[in-house]
Parts: structure tokens; C-alpha cells; sequence
């Protein structure tokens, strides 16, 4: 049976630890935009903050999403153990580069500064738990370091600064503000 409340529960909190993939869902307009993270690209800093390292990568939705004001979802299911499904209902503050919030965001999560694209530190204003039985038993094997490879590379390249800079805004929310 699912519930919904207004702020992480300490089990919450170490059930998010535990797991190595979320999804963070994101919507400004008239598109939901739904994205698979992982990495340990996730901090609760209290019973309703979060922060989460934003790596570049494809198209900067989230970027986009919160700096319209948007709804995010994240979500957090169990693949392993008890079942469980976790969601957290949440605006967004971007914490963007050459800002002290960046700098100490940066030790948190002991990572070089010119791999990470920025910072979102989500704010929940309510939470759901629902039993996720229909989730299926998954073994987790290793982590893609595709991503942080590519990241480094451009970086030694001197493109990364400038791929960064550019920012995703899909065509559907070129005239929101």
C-alpha cells in the first residue's frame, strides 16, 4: 500500500544510499523528460534536500527544466532485496560553476571540477512510497565509465569548457522564460 508524506525518513534516506541507478523525471512544458542516472551522483544533505552532480553528457533538460521552474520526480526502486519504490517530489536551484555552493559541492562528492557540469540541489515537498513488488530481481555488476572517459578526454582536448557552456533548450520550450 502506498503512502505519501512531506520528508525523508531516515529509512528513506538509507534505502537512496543503497542504490546505484535513479531516475529523475523533469517537465517545463508540455514534455516530461525522463532520464536514468547513475554514478554516485546523489547526496541527501537533509530530510528534504537532496544534491545531485549533473556530468555533461547529451541535452541538458534538467538545466533547462529548473531554470523555467519546473516539477521534478526523482524515483528510486529496489532491484535487489525487499521490494520498493521511492518518490520524491521536488523544485530545483541550479548551482552553476565559480560559485563557493559549487566549490563545496565539489568536496562532497570528490570529483575533478572540470568533469562536472553543474549542480542541482532539489528541495522535496512531498514524498511517496508504494511497495514496487512488480519490480524485477536485477544483480548490479559494474558501473559504465564511458561517460566520466569522454568528460576527461575533452577536457585534455580544451573542448569540455565550451560543450558545457551551450545549454539544451528543446524546441517545445524556446519561449518559455
Amino acid at each position: 500500500m502506498g503512502k505519501q508524506y512531506k520528508s525523508l525518513t531516515d529509512a528513506d534516506i538509507e534505502f537512496i544510499k543503497k542504490q546505484k541507478l535513479f531516475y529523475l523525471a523533469s517537465s517545463s512544458g508540455n514534455e516530461v523528460n525522463l532520464s536514468p542516472k547513475g554514478y554516485d551522483c546523489i547526496r541527501v544533505l537533509d530530510k528534504n534536500n537532496l544534491v545531485f552532480l549533473n556530468y555533461p553528457g547529451s541535452g541538458n533538460r534538467t538545466y533547462t527544466d529548473a531554470k523555467s521552474d519546473g516539477e521534478f520526480t526523482l524515483v528510486f526502486n529496489a532491484f535487489e532485496g525487499k521490494p520498493r519504490i521511492l518518490r520524491l517530489f521536488c523544485k530545483a536551484n541550479i548551482v552553476e560553476g565559480k560559485s563557493e555552493k559549487f566549490y563545496n559541492y565539489l568536496e562532497v562528492f570528490k570529483e575533478k571540477e572540470s568533469v562536472v557540469r553543474d549542480f542541482f540541489e532539489f528541495n522535496i515537498y512531498a514524498v511517496e512510497s508504494s511497495c514496487g513488488m512488480s519490480v524485477p530481481i536485477m544483480e548490479y555488476k559494474d558501473e559504465r565509465e564511458e561517460l566520466r572517459d569522454w568528460a576527461i578526454k575533452m577536457d585534455e582536448n580544451g573542448k569540455l569548457e565550451k560543450y558545457k557552456e551551450d545549454k539544451f533548450i528543446p524546441p517545445s520550450l524556446k519561449n518559455l522564460k
